[in-house]
């Protein structure tokens, strides 16, 4: 039957068939959308429709960079099996599905390169309104605020995710996201226990996050001092969204919160006044050392 010959070749494309299902099920399970841990409520930032739009256009790229191998490829196979089953060769045939590749590539090819125009105009206005905000921002935070805040403070060793200047302390803010587990019943558990020397988890425990801070805190503190000339206070501070916390003994010179109220927490907290002197040069200094970052973007490595 001559039907079979046109049938048969059809197997060959199934393992394509097969990574095609799966590149456009990982596409689907993206979600841009990130909620905050205390009120469920989706953040929102300068930009953040910007925001969102490059997350869609860098989901598209993928998955155009994905599925144009597949497809280009899947003429070249189907006629690989037709030359094994058919009763005779006709080359026009070859021809066409040689020549069907090659549209399919310059179509993937033409999908590239809007994906990547595409990407480069929204990153450029991206850029433009974080540049606005960071402006307004001065509204609410003039230069003469007692209090300044500072994002992804390079280290010689990492980043800090955040630092914040007050009248009475500077304090070294890290993050981490911890996964919630739940009981039998579907009830979540979100206590963890603060020690000495680790976080105890329901179920695991941990020490480096502790680590971390403190090694973050004291390099800040050094460093602060080599700058300014002189001692400042540097207090770090963990926070772990959406925990509810218990303290049996916390390290020295740590806070561990869960970060909901943080503001008002590091207002409140006092470690030692700053003088008008002292705090200008803390916030010059940590001014300079966040420009490094434009100029060495490898520095700043995410943490989890």
């Amino acid at each position: 039957m001559a039907w079979l010959e046109y049938l048969l070749p059809l197997i060959f494309l199934f393992p394509l068939g097969a990574m095609a299902v799966i590149v456009i099920a990982l596409r689907n399970l993206h979600d841009a959308r990130v909620r905050s841990p205390f009120n469920a409520r989706q953040l929102r930032e300068p930009g953040q429709a910007l925001r969102d739009r490059l997350d869609r256009a860098f989901a598209t790229l993928f998955l155009n960079g994905a599925l144009g191998p597949i497809v280009t490829l899947a003429p070249l196979v189907y006629g690989m099996g037709r030359m094994l089953f058919a009763s005779r060769q006709n080359w026009l045939e070859w021809a066409l599905y040689g020549a069907l590749s090659t549209v399919l590539v310059l179509v993937y090819c033409f999908l590239l390169i809007r994906d990547f125009q595409h990407i480069r105009r929204i990153k450029l206005g991206l850029a433009c309104e974080l540049a606005v905000g960071q402006e307004l921002e001065r509204l609410v935070r003039p230069e003469a605020h007692p209090y300044y805040v500072f994002h992804d403070v390079p280290t010689d060793s990492g980043i800090i995710d955040h630092v914040a200047v007050t009248p009475h302390g500077v304090f070294a803010v890290e993050t981490r996201a911890r996964s919630r587990p739940f009981t039998a019943d579907g009830r979540e558990i979100n206590l963890v226990t603060v020690e000495p020397q680790r976080l105890r988890f329901p179920g695991w425990s941990e020490h480096r996050p502790l680590a971390k801070v403190l090694g973050a805190s004291r390099w800040l503190g050094a460093w602060l001092e080599q700058r300014c000339g002189q001692p400042v206070p540097v207090m770090g501070v963990l926070a772990l969204p959406g925990w509810d916390i218990t303290c049996a003994g916390t390290p020295e010179g740590l806070m561990v919160v869960s970060g909901e109220g943080l503001a008002s927490q590091l207002s409140e907290h006092r470690l030692e006044p700053l003088d008008d002197a002292l705090h200008d040069k803390v916030i010059a200094a940590l001014i300079e050392r966040s420009a490094e970052l434009d100029h060495n973007p490898t520095l700043c490595e995410p943490s989890i």
